[in-house]
């Protein structure tokens, strides 16, 4: 595995694109695990220890963030980018895996664009979920219908 500290910087790289400069020292510290495809030898998994912390995805070459990853980003990143806070009746139902509704959207960082990674926060910071935007941040709340983020994973079903 002579490629280690190359496929860590292109991992760290991707995030620091695709999050924000500096996230992917702190998504991805130096004892992570690279797991590649066995068919095409592309990056596919990052772990930490036991914990999935992202999936590249082939389509774009961007991550596809675990609740865990979210939560690593959320403790270790300031400021904080990519978040939806939802209203506290949302709650048990996107930490399920539901969608978020842009009726259930309390705020939004602003700078969130429609198929972007965002991670579901509630009232107390506590991360809910995982998905992608369908709206943008000011749509989200803006917006009393439609679907602001489309839930992948939720942190109830990781658990």
């Amino acid at each position: 595995m002579g490629d280690k500290p190359n496929a860590l910087q292109k991992i760290r790289s991707i995030a620091d694109y695709q999050f924000e400069r500096g996230v992917g020292q702190k998504l991805f510290p130096h004892n992570v695990e690279i797991i590649r495809s066995k068919r095409t030898g592309r990056i596919r998994h990052v772990y930490h220890g036991k914990q999935l912390l992202a999936t590249l995805r082939p389509t774009d070459g961007l991550f596809s963030l675990t609740v865990a990853g979210a939560k690593r980003i959320m403790e270790l990143v300031k400021p904080r980018r990519l978040w939806v806070r939802v209203q506290e009746e949302a709650v048990p139902f996107v930490a399920e895996g539901r969608s978020v509704f842009a009726k259930h959207v309390v705020a939004a960082d602003n700078e969130i664009r429609p198929q972007e990674e965002v991670i579901v926060i509630d009232g107390n910071d506590k991360v809910l979920a995982v998905g992608r935007a369908r709206l943008t941040g000011e749509e989200m709340k803006a917006f009393e219908r439609g679907v602001a983020v489309r839930v992948r994973r939720g942190a109830s079903e990781e658990s």
